[in-house]
């Protein structure tokens, strides 16, 4: 295996034809390691030292790719996923299924050879199911590093039926009876479920939802308050849209929209990524459980096999069949440092 390290972001560009293809081809496959989400959000945060390491095989052909970038806070030099940790739910590294070991042990030492550049390791919410979990920390600590996994956060799903009917069936009885009233209750008003995808209402939408998602909670609209946070969504939709992978819902109730989601289709999964609400319309109708709901019908019409809440255990998502997953972060250091001298503070 050979291995290189970029430090500039030119290597967006060097690896752009190569990157999703290898994507696919790996375990974890999500919509948040591919090109398109990894460059939104390094040119929308810019924030450390740019670390990416490639491996090849001996015919050049790309299957792996460390997506890191080196991160400085209180003087301290975190080596970090790109993405993590805020607005991106899933991380890894990006692997070929066909060469999960090799690329491990190459990333391992490599990690080693360039430790002089940072200070410890946080690769954040890596899947339960990622075979870097089980193997990645046992190729560190033979290149020198102390390595573990901390759970970090649940990410509720719901497997989804085929049919919408088996959907209800399958939920706590007076969740299923409450879900069939709110639906029955929206006979009694004019409602529309617009769903936007592109085209040239695509920048209108944005403003919208951006809107409803500020109305819908403080801690939201104090999200929204960080200039990096709106270029970052500003820039993310269009580009989620150009690939078809962008599902933007809004429940219109007699002229107003009442909620909205942002939420992906990507490898047969729907992704809920975002929501917001005006608290004050139409507060009797629930029009944020209606529109989830009409989300999760279109979901199984369209055969989509997973319904995937993302990071978070807010109740609602319960109250609508979602069991919990789990993600972890990889936290190492190496050994010859003191562990006393490292925070291991989640970041």
């Amino acid at each position: 295996m050979q291995t290189a390290v970029f430090s500039d972001e030119t290597v967006f560009d060097q690896l752009r034809d190569e990157w999703n293809p290898l994507v696919e081809r790996s375990i974890s496959n999500t919509i948040f390691l591919t090109w398109e989400w990894q460059t939104t959000w390094w040119r929308a945060y810019q924030a450390g030292q740019l670390c990416v390491v490639t491996c090849r095989d001996d015919a050049g052909r790309l299957v792996g790719i460390g997506s890191w970038f080196i991160h400085l806070l209180d003087g301290e030099r975190v080596l970090r996923t790109i993405g993590c940790v805020d607005v991106t739910d899933y991380m890894d590294i990006i692997a070929d299924r066909e060469h999960l070991d090799t690329v491990q042990a190459a990333f391992a030492q490599c990690l080693r050879e360039y430790a002089a550049a940072y200070d410890r390791i946080n690769l954040c919410n890596i899947p339960e199911e990622s075979p870097t979990l089980a193997h990645f920390p046992q190729h560190l600590n033979g290149c020198g590093f102390t390595a573990e996994k901390a759970l970090q956060e649940v990410c509720p799903i719901i497997r989804l039926p085929t049919e919408w009917e088996a959907y209800l069936e399958s939920l706590d009885k007076k969740q299923r009876h409450e879900l069939r009233r709110k639906l029955r209750r929206m006979d009694d008003v004019e409602y529309e479920h617009r769903l936007i995808t592109g085209g040239d209402d695509l920048n209108t939408a944005a403003d919208q939802f951006l809107d409803l998602m500020r109305a819908s909670h403080p801690q939201k609209a104090h999200f929204l308050e960080d200039p990096q946070n709106v270029a970052f969504f500003r820039a993310m939709i269009p580009v989620m849209a150009a690939k078809g992978w962008l599902r933007l819902s809004f429940l219109i109730v007699e002229g107003t929209a009442a909620a909205a989601y942002c939420d992906f289709d990507y490898n047969g999964h729907i992704l809920v990524y975002n929501s917001g609400l005006l608290p004050e319309a139409h507060a009797q109708l629930s029009p944020g459980i209606v529109l989830l709901s009409l989300n999760i019908q279109a979901a199984i019409a369209q055969r989509r096999t997973v319904y995937d809440f993302l990071r978070g255990n807010e109740t609602y998502k319960y109250r609508m069949g979602a069991q919990d997953t789990q993600v972890f972060m990889l936290k190492a250091h190496l050994r010859e440092r003191q562990p006393a001298e490292i925070d291991h503070t989640p970041l």
